[in-house]
C-alpha cells in the first residue's frame, strides 16, 4: 500500500471510531435548556467560549495588553445576578475590589477562565453555566441548584 492510502486509512478508522468528533463534542450547550432561550433572546450578541461561557464586552480595556495567569492576583469589582435579574453579591464600591489569586481554588470555573481573557480596564457581562459555577450543589439559599449566572465584572487590575 501507497502512504497516501495508508493515510486514508488512518483517517477513515478515525472518523468510525468516533475519535474525529472529541472537538465537536467539548462544544455541546451546558445551559439549561430552559436558560437557552431567554439567554440568546436577552443577550442575543454574546459570545461563547469553547467551555460553554458565554461574554459580552461592555467596556473595552488596554488592547493588546497583557492578560493574568494562572497563580497572579487579580483586583475585580463585580455584581453577581441570578438570570431574573435577582442581585446575590456584589463588590462594596469601587474603592474595595475583590483580591484573589487565580488557579487557587477561591474561584468558580466561569470566573478563572474569563479573568485570564481579559484585559485590565475591561468589563464584561459573564453568562455562567451551571456546572462552570455551583453546578448541583448551588449554593443555598441566594444560589439554587444548576442556576445558570450572570455577572458584571470589571478587571481592574492584576499582578504577580
Amino acid at each position: 500500500m501507497s502512504p497516501t492510502t495508508i493515510r486514508r486509512l488512518v483517517l477513515f478508522l478515525f472518523a468510525l471510531l468516533g475519535l474525529g468528533a472529541v472537538p465537536l463534542q467539548a462544544q455541546r450547550e451546558k445551559l439549561p435548556m430552559e436558560d437557552v432561550e431567554f439567554v440568546e433572546k436577552k443577550w442575543p450578541d454574546c459570545k461563547r467560549t469553547y467551555t460553554g461561557l458565554r461574554y459580552i464586552v461592555l467596556q473595552p480595556g488596554e488592547k493588546g495588553g497583557p492578560t493574568p495567569e494562572k497563580g497572579m492576583e487579580v483586583a475585580v469589582l463585580y455584581k453577581g445576578m441570578l438570570l431574573d435579574g435577582t442581585v446575590f453579591d456584589q463588590s462594596p464600591d469601587a474603592g474595595h475590589p475583590l483580591r484573589v489569586r487565580l488557579a487557587r481554588g477561591g474561584l468558580i470555573d466561569g470566573w478563572e477562565e474569563a479573568l485570564q481573557k481579559m484585559h485590565k480596564g475591561e468589563k464584561w457581562l459573564l453568562i455562567v453555566p451551571p456546572e462552570m459555577a455551583y453546578g448541583a450543589r448551588g449554593k443555598p439559599p441566594a444560589i439554587k441548584r444548576n442556576a445558570t449566572l450572570v455577572f458584571e465584572m470589571e478587571l481592574v487590575d492584576f499582578k504577580k
